[in-house]
Formats: structure tokens, sequence, C-alpha cells
């Protein structure tokens, strides 16, 4: 078929892959840092077309027939009705939101008013609470809104050369907290609702489409989130699901439908494929490692992971609770951590670096659970983020999730995944690919972790786990 390439717009760069259509095989790579110091909440976003630009430079693209865009989720782009930026793009986990989140859950009823509209409760960083935001701090702004695009449909439409129409994927769609994964509908009076008047909204176009052809007839295909797009790239589908160890942690599953959590646990996301991506959230993952490396007066994580080895499973009866932060997974948005079974002889450094190895899995395993109580099928885990490598992970990971665990080699799997949607669209308008199968691409190059006669003892660790969590928090946590 050809050659494809994808873009991945993080919140700090652009990195491009140049890939053969057929095999996935990477070609060529391009990177390029945002000219952006920091991370600052507002963001011009010509800084996303300057770094893809100098990604892009070198001819890397030469050849290329079709590109796919991945970018950062819960970028807020407002234009106004020439489509012109009103104001700096609204990116991240923006704090100043956070009471706006609580002001506009209040609006339309509580948390299960919201779940079961579109599938999640609103939180600081998505777009609608960012809606919310502008239209109580910068009124000006929010009435000169007319149109609402994310950092991938923004993209997308630069690179066509800003036509008239305007698009987006299901799986961008889905954190915006106006479109339903479950209806696959834009749900417009929460837009009034959260900005105070209507604004126009992209078209939601399906996994394979296109967003259209440029004038030098490169085709453009839908692009997605950078969630989905990375979900894409590893190649996940039905019996999988993804642990993602960044400071807090998420666990996010394929499965083929949406589904509503009045409890507000399961954000609903859809992904790039059709399929549907539930989410549920802990607010401490890597977090724990590191306080944990700092109290024991450790310089890295590999040094914790080395003395949590000297450990045994269950540390000698030490638990951490590791809600540091609070937490979201369960719902203790005010609690501590606790540290308990607190004997003389657990009272090592080496049990307590074991502790919070199996505090933090632990705590992802309960998010896993609030999934398989949905019923989602968890036969294989992907285990990612750096702390992924390390020996006290993989050696634990597969006993306490009860499952195979996948550690792939660390690539740039959303700009793959990007690549991949781009092959995808192309060859449906060639007519060589079905718009309902994506083409099949080499999995990602992984270690594999069997639980084997290891799963009766990480079964007996999550239950020490559970029991000092519900002596704790009695009640705080409900499959």
């Amino acid at each position: 078929m050809g050659i494809v390439a994808g873009l991945d717009s993080s919140p700090d760069f652009t990195r491009i892959v140049v890939c053969d259509s057929d095999t996935g095989a990477v070609l060529r790579q391009g990177y390029a840092p945002h000219p952006v110091e920091g991370r600052p909440s507002d963001v011009d976003p010509q800084a996303w077309l300057l770094s893809l630009g100098e990604a892009a430079g070198g001819g890397l693209l030469e050849g290329v027939q079709a590109i796919g865009v991945s970018a950062q989720q819960n970028a807020l782009v407002p234009l106004d009705a020439q489509g012109n930026t009103v104001r700096p793009a609204l990116v991240g986990g923006d704090k100043r939101a956070q009471v706006a989140a609580a002001d506009l859950a209040d609006a339309l009823g509580g948390r299960e008013a919201w779940a079961q509209a579109v599938g999640c409760v609103p939180a600081a960083a998505q777009p609608v609470t960012k809606l919310r935001w502008l239209a109580k701090s910068e009124p000006e702004n929010a009435r000169r809104t007319a149109v609402l695009l994310q950092a991938h449909d923004w993209l997308v439409w630069q690179l066509l050369g800003r036509p008239v129409r305007r698009t987006t994927d299901r799986g961008g769609a889905s954190g915006t907290g106006y479109w339903s994964a479950a209806t696959g509908a834009y749900r417009p009076d929460l837009v009034e609702l959260a900005l105070g008047h209507q604004a126009m909204l992209p078209e939601v176009i399906g996994p394979s489409d296109a967003a259209g052809t440029t004038p030098e007839g490169l085709l453009i295909s839908a692009g997605t989130g950078e969630t989905m797009a990375a979900a894409f790239g590893l190649g996940i589908g039905l019996g999988d699901a993804v642990v993602s160890l960044g400071a807090s942690g998420s666990v996010m599953a394929v499965h083929p439908e949406a589904l509503a959590d009045q409890s507000g646990m399961i954000t609903s996301l859809a992904d790039a494929t059709g399929m549907h991506l539930p989410v549920v959230t802990t607010l401490n993952a890597v977090r724990t490692l590191r306080g944990t490396a700092e109290l024991l007066g450790l310089p890295d994580l590999e040094s914790l992971s080395e003395l949590a080895m000297k450990s045994t499973p269950g540390a000698h009866g030490l638990v951490l609770l590791p809600y540091l932060e609070g937490e979201r997974t369960p719902n203790l948005p005010h609690t501590a951590g606790t540290i308990a079974g607190l004997r003389r002889e657990s009272m090592k450094p080496e049990h307590l670096a074991r502790a919070a190895f199996e505090g933090m899995l632990c705590g992802l395993g309960d998010a896993l659970d609030v999934l398989r109580g949905r019923g989602v099928d968890v036969r294989r885990i992907f285990l990612l983020g750096p702390a992924a490598e390390l020996p006290a992970v993989q050696a634990s990971a597969p006993s306490l999730f009860g499952a195979q665990v996948v550690v792939p080699q660390p690539a740039d799997y959303a700009a793959i995944g990007a690549a991949r949607q781009a092959a995808w669209a192309l060859g449906v308008s060639q007519g060589a690919l079905d718009p309902r199968t994506p083409p099949a691409w080499q999995g990602a190059a992984a270690q594999v972790l069997e639980p084997g006669d290891e799963l009766p003892v990480g079964q007996a660790v999550r239950q020490q786990f559970t029991a000092v969590r519900e002596q704790t928090h009695p009640g705080a946590f409900r499959v």
C-alpha cells in the first residue's frame, strides 16, 4: 500500500514516525520539543504547529501518502466565529478549574446524573469544566467563543488548510464531558450549561474515515486522543487491559459496550476502533515509590527496587495503604496513607520498600477489580511506564493482578497508533481494507510474565491488603 506517518503532539513535544503501511515497521522518525517553557496551563496552539514543522524537517514525510494525528487530551481550543483562537488553549489538568468541576457537577444534579449523561463526572482537566471556568473567569472570552476544538481536532483542521468542515473522532469526543460514548451523540445542553450558550462542535467521524485530503493529495485520517492512539499502537483488544504507572495510575480495558457507573469510579471513554475504553484511575502510583525512597534515604527507584527484593512477598505482614494524595479509587479524597502490621521483626527498610511496591500494585489491583466487577474480561495486562521495568514490580505484578503481564519495550506507541489509523483510512480509501477491520500490524515487542506458582501467594497478599483497607476505611470500596 505504501508508507504512512503518525504524529503525536504531546504536552511537551511532537514526535513523528513514518511506517510501512502493511507491516507497521518504523522506517523514519522525527522529534522536536514545543517552543514553550515548562508546562503552563495556557498554550498558544501555534507552538504545536512550530514543533510539528521542525519534527517533519529534512524530508521526513517524503513519499508519505497518509497522516494520522494523535494529541494530548483535554486541551481545549476555543475559536471565534472566524476560526481564530479566542485565547490560548487551556491544557492539562488545570487546577484553576477545580472549583468549576464541583460547581458543574452540582448544576446537573450530582455525580450520578453526569455518569448517566456522558459516562464521566466533571474533573478539572475536562473541556466541559474548562468551559465553566471560562464562563466564570473570562466572560468576554466565553461570549466570543463560537467553536470548540481539542488539540488533535485543531491540528487536523490546520493540516487540511482550515476547511469549513471540522471533524473529530469518538475517542477524542468521549473525553470532553459533552459527548456520550453510550449514545454516540453530543449533549449540546451540557455545553450551554457550562459555557452559557451553544457553540459549534466538530463532526464525529468513524475510526477508518478520512478527515479530508490536503491540496497536495495527502490523506488525513480522523485523528484521536493520545490514550486511544497508544492503545491502538500497542494493538490491545478484547481481553486486554493496560495498567499505566505514572505519578498517578490508570487502568483501562477494551470492552464492547460503554459502562455507565453511578459511583463515578469508571470514566467511559471510546477507543480508536469502534469499541470502548472504560478507565479507572488511582491518585497514587509511582509517587508512592518516590515518597518511600525519600523516606528511606535512597537516591532512586532502582535502589528501592533492589532493597524490596531483599524482602519476601507480604513484607513480613507490613501493609501500606498508599493513599498519600487522598484517593479516587476508592473515593477517599481527604484521607492519608496508612502503614499497618508494624512488629519488631517487620520494622526493617527492606520490608517497607516491599510494602510500597505491593501497596501500589494492590491499589491498581483494586482498580482492575472495578472493571472486572462490571463484566470486563481481563486475561492479559500491558504494564506501561518506566517503573514497569523495575524488578520489584515485575516480580509481584502477575501474581497480584492474577493475570499474564506484558511489559512492552519502550516505543512511541501513540505516534505508531496514529500511523496505524492513517494506514487504515488509506486502505479503506483504496478499497484494500475493510472499514470495520484495522490493518494487522506487528505486535509490540515485549517481555511476558506469568503468575505461575506465585498466584496463591499473590492472592494472599491481596487479601492482607484488603483486610487492612476494610478495617481502616470500612465500606469505602464497593465493586
